[in-house]
C-alpha cells in the first residue's frame, strides 16, 4: 500500500515536472510581452518530433545530443515566429495574439502531419537512463528521476538567468515600461524574440522528456496545451514561481489523487480549480498583473462602406432570395452535396453571427462558445431519443436551456475582462466536454439509462417536424418544383436559412434598439458608459445570454442536420473554427461573420480537392487576416473605394497649373 502511493507520489512529480517546463515557457512569455500562445502545444510537439528524427538513424545514443539540438532549432522557429507574426501585433489588443496563435495551430499542426504523417511513434532512450533502480526497498523508475532532475534544472537555470543577469534584467523592465527602455537605447524587441524562443525551447525540452515516457503523435500538442493554461491560470499569468507551483500541483493531483482514486473527476476538477482560481483571484495565487492591464481595440469590420442603407438593404433582399433557390438546381446544375455544404454554412453562419454578437458589440472574446453549441446539439438529441421526437419542442429546450446556462456562465464570467474572461470561458467549454465523456450512462430507478453516449455519442434519431402528433416527417413528403423534388435535406436547407434569417433580423433590430447602442458604447468606452450610469455588467450579460441561445439554436441544427451528435461538438477547436470564421469575414458587423463562415467551408470544399491538410492553407490565411486585414473581407470595399470610379476617395493628383509670368503674378 505504502509503496503503490509513493509510486504515485513519483509518477506525479515527474508529470508535474514536465507541466512545470511546459507552464513556464507559456507563463514568462505573457508576463513580458502579454501574449497568450495558443501555438505553445504544437512547439511542445515539435521539439518531440525534431528529437525523434534526430535519433531515429542512430538510436537511443543519440537522446543527449537531441535534447540539446531539437530545443534549440524549436528556439530558433520561435523567434521567428515572434520577429514575423506577432511583433506586427505589438500596441493592438493582447486578444490579437490569442487570434493570431490559433491560425498558428492549424498551420503547425497540419506541417506535423505532412511531414511526419498520422501514425504514433516510440522515442528510442539510452540504456543508462533506463530501467529500474531500488530506493529504500521500492522499485524506482530511473527515467523518472532522470525527468525531475534535469527538469529541475533547465526550470532553475531560467529562473536564475531572468532573475540575476543583465538579460534578465532588461527584460524585466521591458515588462514594466518598453518605451523607457528604448529611451535607453536598448532594442528591446530584439530581447523579445529571445524571451519567445525560450519559452520555445522549454516547451520542447518538455516534450521530448515526456515522450521518452509516451509515444510521440500529432494531437499530443493539443492535448497538453488547456493543462498548460490551467497551470498558468491558477498559478498567475505571467508568474514563474506560479508556473512552478501550479505545475506541480496539476502533476500530482492528476497522477496521485484523480487517475487511482476518482477517475470520473480527473478531467473535471483542475477545471474546477481554475474557474473558482479566476473568479477569486483573476491575477492567480502568484501573479500580479491586473485583469483591466490592457490596452488596443478589437477592430470592428466595417466603418460604413461607400453603399448607402437602401442600397444595402436591397442587396441583403436579393441574396436572400438567391440563397432561397439553391435547392431548385439541385441533381440538374449541381450535385445535391452543393445544398448539403450550403446547410453546414448556413448553420455555422448562425453561430458565427451568434458569437458576433457578443464579440464584435461589447468585445468580450468568448473561448469557450463550443459549450453552447455543443449543448444545443445535446438536449436537441436526448429531447428526440428519450421525450419526444417533437423538433419543436426539442428546439425550444435547446434554446431555453442554452439561455438558461449562458446567464449562469455570463453572471460568473463577466465579473472578469480581457483575457481572464477568455479563459474562465475556456475553462467552463471544457468542464462541459469532460462531463459529456463522462456521463455516458446513468442509473435511473434501478435501470441503466444512457445520457450522451460517451465517445460514442447519440445516432439513429428520427425527428419530426411538428407536436401532438400535427407536423411532417421531411423524409416522407415531397414538393415538385420543376423537374426537381424538394424532400429530406433539400426541405431541411429552408430550415436553416430562415432560422439564420431570422437571426439576423432579430439582432439588427436589438442593435438599432436602445439596448444596442448601449452595447456599441460599451464596446467603443466602457468607462465612459459606466459614468452616463448603465451597469454595463448588466448589459454585457444580457447579451451574453441572446449569444447563447443563438449558439444552442445552431447547435440543435446541426443535430438535426446530421441526425447525430458527438462529444467532438463540444471541444474548444470548435470555439476556435468559429473565431476564425468571424475574423475572416469581418466581426461587429452580423453579415460578416456568415460570410466569414461560407469562405471557411468553401476553402475546405476546394482545398480538400488536392489535400488532406487544407487547414495548412487556412490557418495561414487567417494568420495573414489577422495581421494585415484585421477588420475581415467587409471591410475590403472600403479600403478600395478611394481607388474606384467615383468611389469616395481623394482621387488622382493634379499638377498645379503654372502662374503666367506675363501678369506678374497678381496679389
Amino acid at each position: 500500500m505504502v509503496a503503490g502511493v509513493i509510486q504515485q507520489l513519483l509518477d506525479g512529480l515527474t508529470l508535474g515536472v514536465v507541466y512545470v517546463l511546459l507552464a513556464a515557457g507559456l507563463s514568462v512569455i505573457f508576463g513580458v510581452m502579454h501574449v497568450i500562445n495558443f501555438a505553445h502545444g504544437e512547439l511542445f510537439a515539435l521539439g518531440a518530433y525534431f528529437a525523434l528524427a534526430l535519433i531515429a538513424p542512430f538510436g537511443g545514443t543519440a537522446f543527449f545530443a537531441a535534447l540539446i539540438v531539437a530545443p534549440l532549432i524549436v528556439g530558433v522557429i520561435g523567434v521567428a515566429i515572434e520577429r514575423y507574426t506577432v511583433q506586427p501585433l505589438y500596441g493592438r489588443n493582447p486578444l490579437y495574439h490569442i487570434l493570431l496563435t490559433f491560425g498558428l495551430v492549424l498551420v503547425i499542426n497540419d506541417l506535423i502531419y505532412l511531414i511526419w504523417g498520422p501514425g504514433a511513434s516510440s522515442l528510442a532512450r539510452p540504456d543508462v537512463i533506463s530501467g529500474t533502480v531500488s530506493v529504500l526497498g521500492l522499485g524506482v523508475g530511473v527515467y523518472n528521476v532522470f525527468i525531475i532532475v534535469a527538469g529541475s534544472l533547465m526550470a532553475f537555470g531560467v529562473w536564475a538567468s531572468l532573475e540575476y543577469t543583465r538579460y534578465g534584467l532588461i527584460i524585466r523592465a521591458g515588462s514594466q515600461d518598453r518605451q523607457m527602455v528604448r529611451n535607453l537605447g536598448i532594442n528591446i524587441d530584439r530581447y523579445y524574440s529571445l524571451v519567445f524562443g525560450m519559452g520555445a525551447a522549454l516547451a520542447a525540452f518538455a516534450g521530448i522528456i515526456l515522450a521518452g515516457t509516451r509515444q510521440v503523435n500529432p494531437e499530443m500538442g493539443m492535448s497538453v496545451i488547456i493543462p498548460a493554461f490551467v497551470i498558468v491560470v491558477l498559478g498567475g499569468l505571467g508568474s514563474f514561481k506560479g508556473a512552478v507551483a501550479g505545475g506541480l500541483l496539476v502533476g500530482i493531483l492528476q497522477e496521485s489523487i484523480l487517475r487511482p482514486y476518482f477517475p470520473f473527476l480527473e478531467g473535471m476538477v483542475i477545471f474546477l480549480l481554475m474557474i473558482g482560481i479566476l473568479l477569486i483571484r483573476p491575477q492567480g495565487l502568484f501573479g500580479t498583473e491586473a485583469p483591466e492591464d490592457e490596452s488596443g481595440d478589437l477592430l470592428t469590420g466595417s466603418r460604413g462602406g461607400f453603399l448607402d442603407p437602401q442600397t444595402r438593404n436591397r442587396l441583403g433582399l436579393a441574396m436572400i432570395l438567391l440563397l432561397a433557390l439553391v435547392p431548385l438546381g439541385a441533381g440538374t446544375l449541381y450535385s445535391t452535396f452543393i445544398v448539403t455544404l450550403m446547410i453546414e454554412i448556413l448553420i455555422w453562419g448562425l453561430f458565427a453571427l451568434s458569437l458576433d454578437f457578443i464579440m464584435g458589440y461589447t468585445g468580450l472574446v468568448s473561448l469557450g462558445h463550443a459549450l453552447f453549441y455543443g449543448l444545443g446539439a445535446y438536449v436537441v438529441a436526448i429531447t428526440i431519443q428519450d421525450v419526444t421526437q417533437s423538433v419543436i419542442v426539442a428546439v425550444a429546450l435547446a434554446i431555453v436551456i442554452s439561455a438558461a446556462i449562458a446567464w449562469f456562465v455570463g453572471f460568473l464570467s463577466i465579473r472578469v475582462a480581457g483575457v481572464y474572461f477568455a479563459m474562465i470561458t475556456l475553462a467552463f467549454a471544457e468542464l462541459f466536454y469532460n462531463a459529456i465523456y463522462r456521463l455516458d450512462t446513468i442509473e435511473l430507478f434501478g435501470e441503466e439509462r444512457e445520457v450522451t453516449g460517451g465517445s460514442e455519442g447519440i445516432f439513429g434519431l428520427d425527428p419530426f417536424y411538428g407536436i401532438a402528433g400535427i407536423g411532417v416527417d421531411l423524409d416522407s413528403i415531397g414538393i415538385f418544383v420543376g423537374t426537381t423534388v424538394l424532400t429530406g435535406q433539400l426541405l431541411f436547407y429552408y430550415v436553416a436559412l430562415a432560422a439564420l434569417v431570422v437571426g439576423f433580423l432579430l439582432t439588427r433590430r436589438m442593435l438599432q434598439s436602445p439596448f444596442g447602442s448601449v452595447l456599441k458604447s460599451i464596446r467603443e468606452n466602457e468607462q465612459r458608459a459606466t459614468f452616463l450610469g448603465y451597469d454595463t455588467v448588466v448589459y454585457k450579460r444580457r447579451a451574453f445570454v441572446i449569444s447563447g441561445a443563438l449558439a444552442g439554436l445552431s447547435g440543435g441544427l446541426y443535430t438535426l442536420f446530421t441526425g447525430r451528435v458527438f462529444p467532438d461538438n463540444a471541444e474548444w477547436m470548435v470555439s476556435g473554427e468559429v473565431i476564425v470564421m468571424v475574423i475572416l469575414g469581418g466581426m461587429g458587423t452580423l453579415y460578416g461573420p456568415i460570410i466569414g463562415s461560407f469562405t471557411f467551408f468553401s476553402l475546405e470544399h476546394v482545398l480538400t480537392g488536392y489535400t488532406d491538410r487544407w487547414r495548412l492553407v487556412l490557418g495561414s490565411i487567417f494568420v495573414l487576416f489577422v495581421i494585415f486585414l484585421p477588420r475581415g473581407l467587409v471591410s475590403v470595399p472600403e479600403l478600395l473605394a478611394p481607388y474606384l470610379p467615383g468611389g469616395p476617395g481623394p482621387g488622382p493628383q493634379t499638377e498645379p497649373a503654372p502662374e503666367d509670368s506675363s501678369t506678374g503674378g497678381g496679389d
